[in-house]
């Protein structure tokens, strides 16, 4: 059967924080698959997913679902149960990659740099509230969920009287939370396509740091493609780009967030195992410097997930 054949459905929407964003990735891949001509329908995936695809017969699961169980491992888990083939990432490496805390621990067993921090769990800080143990390393320091994603949750600290609040924050959204030293310089992202490493990005964003609102609100962010660094750093980070993807064992489309720091050495912050989707998302236009248009890129990952 030619893989235009198959019904195609788009998972979006989803219970996470992400929400709104993923609607937005899933209407646009949606859109692509149709001008290309697939068979295709665009499932909003809540409680009811099962009965859903059930009822539009689909045979192939085009995952654009952002944070909470859409980019965990869990529907990943439900459509290899169900035997239902789906794009990107598999379980593991899903559940890894969502997971700050032990993404971290596999790209230190990689030799990848990644920030000095400490990981603190809910029922410990409502016990005995902001550690003081373990925290050494200098400020600023950056507390985040360990489970979130779109830089949700996040707060830049500065002092020791900030960390509570920040943890709250973080807690509100995840049962840890990691405090870790900020690491200033160049924020590049490197977009990677099954074994294949597609181009990089660089964020310049004019809030403090690249925060959900720098993210989604139009002007708040300059994108420089290709990043403005030379050949031998530039080449070092997709390097470790590739590198971080291979740690956790990824396939698909990921993209993979660094900084590179003032002696241009890359940190690895986290790897994205479904990336934004848009038309004006970070790897679509990555991508495009490698000469995949929005309809080929999404025609590829689509096609890797069928035909492996």
């Amino acid at each position: 059967m030619p893989i235009t054949d198959k019904k195609i459905g788009v998972l979006a929407g989803g219970l996470s924080a992400e929400r709104e964003v993923s609607l937005k990735t899933g209407g646009a891949i949606y859109n692509a698959l149709e001008k290309l001509g697939y068979n295709v329908c665009l499932i909003d995936a809540g409680k009811d997913l099962s009965d859903s695809l059930r009822k539009e017969k689909v045979e192939v699961a085009f995952i654009a679902l952002h944070g909470g169980h859409g980019e965990d491992g869990s529907i990943q888990g439900f459509l290899e149960v169900t035997g239902i083939p789906y794009t990107g990432s598999r379980v593991l490496a899903s559940a890894l990659a969502m997971d700050k805390e032990f993404s971290k621990r596999m790209f230190k067993e990689q030799a990848l740099s990644v920030p000095e921090g400490i990981t603190l769990d809910k029922k410990d800080f409502a016990k005995h509230g902001a550690p003081l143990a373990g925290l050494d390393f200098p400020f600023p320091w950056v507390v985040k969920p360990v489970t979130e994603g779109s830089s949700i949750g996040i707060t830049m600290v500065g002092s020791r009287e900030e960390l509570a609040p920040a943890l709250e924050k973080a807690f509100s959204l995840s049962g840890r939370a990691i405090v870790e030293q900020r690491i200033f310089g160049k924020e590049v992202q490197v977009g990677i396509l099954g074994d294949r490493i597609l181009g990089s990005v660089e964020i310049r964003p004019s809030l403090d740091f690249y925060n959900y609102e720098a993210k989604y609100t139009g002007g708040k962010t300059q994108y420089i493609l290709p990043p403005e660094v030379d050949a031998g750093a530039l080449e070092s980070a997709h390097r470790v780009g590739l590198a971080a993807h291979e740690a956790l064992g990824c396939s698909g489309a990921t993209r993979v967030d660094l900084i590179l720091d003032h002696a241009l050495k890359p940190w690895v912050l986290e790897v994205n195992t479904i990336p934004g989707m848009t038309e004006t998302s970070l790897l679509p236009k990555i991508a495009k410097t490698a000469g995949l248009d929005f309809p080929a890129l999404v025609e590829e990952i689509l096609r890797e997930a069928i035909e492996g």
